[in-house]
């Protein structure tokens, strides 16, 4: 298994000399999978670097969306392989409040797009999956989800593969002051013992309460829960747009001194686009 980061900002692009070094596309991660399937978590602007190298690769392509806010779907009208004929490519939606399955699709319509997504020559399948199914598989690799924690809803994927095991996590708040999807110690249960898992590190404790209650987590508590599933590795995920470089360098090695001082034995950096990582 092969995971590549394509994009890893939420909320919103951001352009600029500040934000060369971790990237300014929103989320996208891609998994190779040794026996040839191609998995896309997310199609945030990010997506659209990688619809160029997919594009001249033949096979069908899984597309698992944790929600439809802007910053995870907005790249969609630029993946190359949408405007591909005979190319099959599978959406599942993730676990939103409202069952707004088509919304990848229906920004391509009315006044928002010129392209409208009727006119798409690939071969495009909705796939929602019944809210009570909790597994499934694409090839050899077995998909689990989990709901977030998260304003409208949405899922979290653990992907397992190749002997490997990589929980995706973001747009997630581990504390909000609202009624929670899934609590702490779940969480805990379902990254257990993960090769990598890339966590929503938005904010900062130093950001709290104002941003209490907007859906992502504090980069600290991110690094607690990480510990407490005995994963590996933690990719901090989900940088905050008003972050530059500098700042999220300063939240990786404060992460770090947090790893330091209880002695885990945990791998931690922030996820940067175009890094790649061999599982």
């Amino acid at each position: 298994m092969r995971l590549t980061f394509y994009g890893v900002r939420g909320s919103i692009p951001t352009p600029g000399a500040e934000y060369i070094k971790y990237g300014g596309n929103t989320a996208c991660v891609h998994i190779e999978l040794n026996d040839g399937n191609d998995i896309i978590i997310d199609a945030g602007t990010g997506i659209r670097t990688l619809g160029q190298k997919l594009a001249a690769k033949e096979g069908d392509i899984h597309l698992l969306l944790t929600h439809n806010h802007w910053d995870h779907i907005q790249g969609f009208p630029f993946f190359t392989p949408i405007y591909q004929p005979q190319r099959n490519i599978f959406i599942t939606p993730g676990q939103t409040t409202l069952a707004e399955h088509d919304n990848i699709l229906r920004q391509m319509s009315g006044s928002y797009f010129p392209v409208p997504f009727h006119s798409l020559p690939s071969a495009i399948s909705l796939e929602a999956k019944p809210d009570n199914l909790r597994q499934w598989h694409i090839g050899e690799a077995k998909i689990q989800r989990q709901k977030i924690n998260h304003p409208g809803g949405g899922s979290a994927y653990c992907i397992t593969a190749d002997g490997s095991k990589v929980v995706y996590i973001t747009d997630n708040e581990l504390y909000p002051p609202y009624k929670k999807s899934t609590d702490f110690l779940d969480w805990v249960e379902f990254a257990r013992d993960a090769d990598l898992v890339i966590h929503d590190a938005q904010y900062m404790l130093a950001d709290m309460p104002g941003k209490a209650g907007w859906g992502h987590s504090v980069a600290e508590e991110a690094v607690k829960l990480t510990m407490a599933c005995r994963a590996k590795r933690l990719a901090l995920y989900s940088h905050d747009h008003t972050r530059t470089d500098d700042n999220i360098a300063a939240v990786e090695a404060h992460c770090q001194e947090l790893v330091g001082i209880a002695q885990a034995d945990l791998e931690l950096f922030a996820a940067a686009e175009g890094m790649s990582i061999a599982l």
